[in-house]
């Protein structure tokens, strides 16, 4: 079995690592673009462009299925990637973990980038899916161009500044970009001290992983093919390593990249 992923940058380690946890064998494409980053300052129509490149560029590996382990991406390009590539290639996107977050009624706030803070598209997933939980949504500027390069100290300072607005008494943090499930015990951390007793922080990986496999099985593209394991990066369509940064998250040491030499 082979499953390809796709993201302006390291965001999609963690739904990798989760499909490594689901299927260790499974063959892993990532596809990705830096150089475009970062994608949610970017038109809808030049975003979906990014998108679309970085697609076909996993396709040509014929993968079982293409996850597209972006918020922004799934908010903007998923319509028009599931046109070009589906039915032949089954497309799953990411979606805020809203529902499962607020299905206590406590207080939830939503980590996300400035780009989707207050945008349409995650006022409707609050509208349809918050019930009677008090929703906050937390812009974090900076924290996923911090997580990309690696920088603890620009990672620190962008997680303090938006814990500092997440409301005392906070019960679930929805972490609405991939690259900050990277952080998460991070995250934590630095809410926890003024958090509900019982704060939880939803990902979306574990549940991207389990619906891309069970979309495969759905469309019967060889559900139980045994893979090698084996791991292919693209960076811009052009086959490249995993970039230094990944070595600093477990989900990419997971997937192979060598722990950082410790500091002197």
């Amino acid at each position: 079995m082979k499953i390809a992923l796709m993201d302006s940058g390291i965001g999609l380690l963690a739904a990798a690592a989760a499909l490594r946890n689901l299927r260790p064998d499974v063959d892993l494409v990532l596809s990705s673009d830096p150089d475009s980053m970062p994608w949610g300052p970017r038109t809808p129509e030049d975003l979906t462009a990014h998108a679309l490149a970085c697609a076909r560029a996993a396709a040509a590996h014929r993968p079982d299925a293409l996850v597209v382990a972006c918020n922004t991406a799934s908010v903007h390009a998923l319509a028009a990637l599931r046109a070009e590539l589906e039915p032949q290639l089954p497309v799953i996107g990411t979606v805020p973990a809203i529902k499962p977050a607020a299905a206590a009624g406590l207080p939830v706030a939503i980590w996300a980038t400035p780009a989707t803070t207050g945008s349409p598209y995650q006022r409707g997933l609050i509208r349809d899916f918050a019930g009677t939980a008090a929703v906050t949504e937390v812009a974090c500027p900076g924290l996923a161009d911090a997580v990309e390069r690696g920088d603890d100290d620009a990672v620190d300072a962008a997680v303090a500044a938006a814990a500092a607005r997440t409301p005392a008494g906070t019960a679930a943090i929805v972490l609405g970009c991939t690259h900050y499930e990277l952080v998460a015990e991070r995250i934590r951390a630095a809410v926890a001290p003024a958090s509900h007793p019982a704060l939880t922080l939803y990902g979306s990986a574990d549940a991207v992983a389990a619906q891309a496999l069970r979309r495969i099985a759905e469309a019967g593209r060889r559900p139980q093919a045994t893979g090698s394991a084996a791991l292919t990066v693209l960076h811009g369509g052009r086959v490249a390593a995993l970039p230094p940064a990944a070595a600093r998250y477990p989900q990419g040491r997971s997937l192979g990249a060598p722990a950082p030499a410790p500091t002197a």
